[in-house]
């Protein structure tokens, strides 16, 4: 079984990677030469946990990449598309798919034989029939069912635990246009054995991944409703959701009495708000979606209302100290939208530096990361600590916005400064009690 990966971006590599190493050989296409050419020397355009080593250990052997996608298409049985599908604030925009679903067709006009094409971009339900399929026709001239099949397989890939999701997952979705289409994706995914293969029709596949994506924000939006509820009233949100999620519903407890805590409880941590490309762009794309079919969304939209107000909370927090931030020395902890990824895409930290920033406070930042993206956001206006001790030195306030790990340390390495810095805790991740003065989202 030979697989051509259409598009080079997070989804479309970690996925031809993984399946590169579990025995499938996969050729990836992008239209951009210089990442397809580091691509192709072993190395990952894109940070992401164990990612570089995989690509390294098989590139040429059982994965390459090029740039030409009417070879890859002919030369493999099945063409998974990956390429983005951005909102624009009214609709998804379909123009990559639209560009792959006309190539694809062209480069199977001159393919012999049988050829199934798989959506794994994230689409609206309808799009895989109503937008790839005409164009798939179109341009090959050939049927659907006979000569090629139709396929839709959602990735459930979470930045940062990438490799880890897709080389160990809870579930496959498999949606087909009939049983060949089925039993070609079954035989790419035969490799995982013992996973939960779900088959169904391409739009059910379509709307369970806007599905899963809406109710985990939906989850993050409730938890910080309720945090911002707690904390007007002198309640701890932490120690509320704790009891909350103990019931055994949630966490089931074992026969040894040991509770099973599974990981979507994090959701129900209080915050400054979710961000990255998959939650903002496909929770709004869904609402659109739901719209155009007369089924207003009510809940989805207070998710987005309340999300976007969330990052003004820690504004909030630190105008309880200064009533101004005119010349306050503020250190920002954590650019990307979440630990174990270098993506800035709408994350909080981002409106929040830009408020500071407009309030004319002094800003340095730092993340392990995400550096090089956030410096080219900021254009010169945020000075960049090299390490996270330099970030604490000489600041009256610092704000914790991602939950990396060696934000941990802040309080000991504050613990030598005469007039320790204010900590603000947007991700509730250090103890209240481990500094001289902490504010926190939901306290």
């Amino acid at each position: 079984m030979k697989v051509s990966v259409i598009g080079s971006g997070y989804v479309g590599l970690v996925s031809g990677v993984c399946l590169a190493e579990k025995g499938v050989d996969v050729i990836c296409v992008d239209l951009d030469e210089d990442k397809i050419k580091v691509i192709n020397q072993g190395k990952s355009p894109i940070y992401e946990k164990g990612l570089d080593e995989l690509l390294a250990k098989n590139i040429k052997n059982k994965f390459h990449a090029t740039t030409d996608l009417e070879q890859a298409v002919i030369n493999s049985d099945v063409s998974i598309i990956t390429v983005g599908t951005p909102f624009d604030g009214n609709k998804i925009d379909l123009q990559y798919i639209e560009e792959v679903s006309n190539q694809i067709g062209k480069a199977l006009f001159k393919k012999e034989g049988y050829h199934l094409v798989v959506v794994k971009s994230t689409v609206v339900p309808g799009t895989t029939e109503n937008v790839v399929l005409p164009r798939i026709e179109k341009y090959s001239r050939k049927r659907l069912g006979i000569d090629f099949g139709l396929g839709m397989n959602p990735e459930f890939l979470r930045e940062g635990e990438a490799v880890l999701d897709f080389m160990f997952p809870d579930r496959i979705v498999l949606g087909g246009y009939d049983t060949k289409s089925h039993e070609v994706l079954a035989e790419i995914y035969s490799v995982f054995e013992g996973v939960d293969k779900l088959f169904v029709d391409i739009k059910s596949a379509e709307l369970t991944k806007y599905t899963a994506n809406c109710l985990l924000a939906t989850l993050i939006s409730f938890s910080n409703e309720i945090a911002n509820v707690a904390a007007s009233i002198g309640v701890d949100a932490k120690e509320v959701m704790h009891g909350v999620y103990m019931d055994k519903r949630f966490t089931p407890i074992l026969e040894d009495n040991q509770r099973i805590y599974p990981s979507f409880i994090s959701y129900l941590d209080a915050g400054c708000g979710f961000g990255g490309s998959c939650f903002p762009k496909d929770v709004k794309a869904f609402i659109s979606f739901a719209n155009k079919t007369n089924n207003p969304t009510r809940l989805l939209n207070a998710v987005i209302d309340i999300n976007d107000a969330q990052p003004l909370k820690i504004i909030d927090l630190i105008k309880r100290h200064y009533s101004s931030l005119r010349g306050i020395k503020i250190a920002v902890l954590g650019i990307a939208f979440k630990p174990g990824t270098n993506d800035i895409r709408e994350s909080p930290s981002l409106k929040i530096t830009d408020i500071l920033l407009r309030e004319k406070a002094v800003v340095k930042a730092f993340d392990p990361v995400a550096e090089p993206a956030a410096i080219s956001y900021f254009s010169g206006k945020v000075k960049f600590a090299k390490t996270l001790a330099d970030a604490l030195v000489d600041v009256q306030v610092v704000v914790i916005l991602t939950r990396w790990d060696e934000f941990k340390q802040v309080p000991e390495l504050i613990s030598g400064i005469h007039n320790a810095p204010l900590i603000v805790d947007g991700r509730r991740m250090i103890d209240k009690f481990s500094v001289p003065m902490y504010e926190g989202i939901g306290l």
